[in-house]
């Protein structure tokens, strides 16, 4: 349930007055302004807005609205009417873009946890152990800047869409570097072996794009609907985490399998952001006004276009690449 709060003019008001007769609302008169206040289901939060904003003149400092979450809502009839909303639940917009903007800034932290879980997975690379990999994906935040690139791009903000890009770029770079530092050092001390778990990841396949498309698609979706991130966050870390500490295994241990292995980064990282890109479009994700839809429009069709060609380039080498481990 969502309180939603509207002050408008006088005149605004009079064309809003049609709008309202079909929700329960309270009006409160104070000079020039009207204050409507009202309860709505959460999904009919955004064809409400959309009607709003399409008679309400925002551009006066005195026009607004204001969208909150209530801790709770004692009210039997409003009880009825959210039981009576049939529509799949649709995270709105607003909310959509404020949950992307952590994934927008790099900092401290995410360095710190993403360089642990690096090390980790490295860890359990060479000891070949599946669980303490698995583990260190509980650690990283490598979902969040996906995640926040398509959501921007579906919205037309190009700028924070390339800042998430870059979040995630660095983040792997991180990885790349640690875990080649990592890996120089220890086998100035110790004998390391190379395993069967870092080994399965200097294959590559084309099979590897359609489930990065997959898994790219699923994640937004279930981020977008509002659930938990952790399972597709684990899902997503899984599939790009330890192939990165490969890629530092190979720089320092075999440089033969450093091509294998960066196409394999390459090949999720672009898969997901495809799959990203297709479940902004499914989910119908996109700026309210005209020409914003336009302008968003246009940045998809020429991200589509990179994303196309970056994947044929990579199943060119996807195949040419695969060949039998070893």
């Amino acid at each position: 349930m969502k309180k939603v709060l509207i002050n408008a003019r006088k005149d605004d008001y009079e064309r809003l007055a049609p709008v309202l007769e079909e929700v329960y609302h309270v009006v409160v008169h104070e000079d020039t302004i009207y204050q409507i206040k009202l309860f709505l289901p959460d999904n009919d939060l955004d064809p409400f807005i959309d009607q709003i904003r399409s008679v309400i003149d925002l551009r006066y400092r005195d026009n607004l609205i204001e969208v909150s979450s209530p801790d709770f809502v004692i009210s039997p009839y409003l009880k009825r009417v959210e039981q009576k909303t049939e529509t799949p639940e649709k995270t709105p917009i607003e909310e959509l873009l404020d949950s992307t903007k952590p994934y927008q800034r790099l900092d401290t932290g995410k360095i710190i946890l993403t360089s642990i879980a690096g090390i980790i997975a490295l860890t359990g690379l060479f000891l070949n152990n599946v669980a303490i990999i698995i583990g260190a994906m509980l650690l990283s935040p490598i979902l969040g800047p996906i995640y926040g690139f398509a959501i921007n791009i579906a919205i037309g903000k190009v700028k924070e869409a390339i800042q998430s890009i870059g979040v995630l770029a660095t983040l792997l770079f991180c990885v790349f570097l640690l875990s080649a530092l990592s890996t120089f050092l220890f086998s100035l001390f110790a004998d390391l072996v190379i395993t069967p778990e870092i080994l399965s990841r200097t294959v590559v396949s084309p099979i590897y794009i359609i489930m990065a498309i997959l898994l790219g698609f699923a994640s937004v979706l279930a981020l977008a609907r509002g659930m938990s991130d952790l399972i597709a966050g684990v899902a997503i870390a899984a599939a790009l985490l330890p192939p990165t500490a490969v890629m530092g295994i190979a720089l320092v241990m075999m440089q033969e399998f450093l091509l294998p292995s960066t196409v394999l980064v390459l090949e999720n990282v672009i898969g997901m952001v495809a799959g990203a890109l297709i479940a902004t479009l499914t989910l119908q994700i996109g700026p309210r006004e005209y020409y914003e839809q336009v302008a968003a429009r246009r940045f998809i069709i020429r991200t589509a276009l990179l994303v196309i060609v970056l994947i044929a380039i990579l199943l060119v080498l996807s195949i040419f690449l695969a060949v039998p481990a070893g």
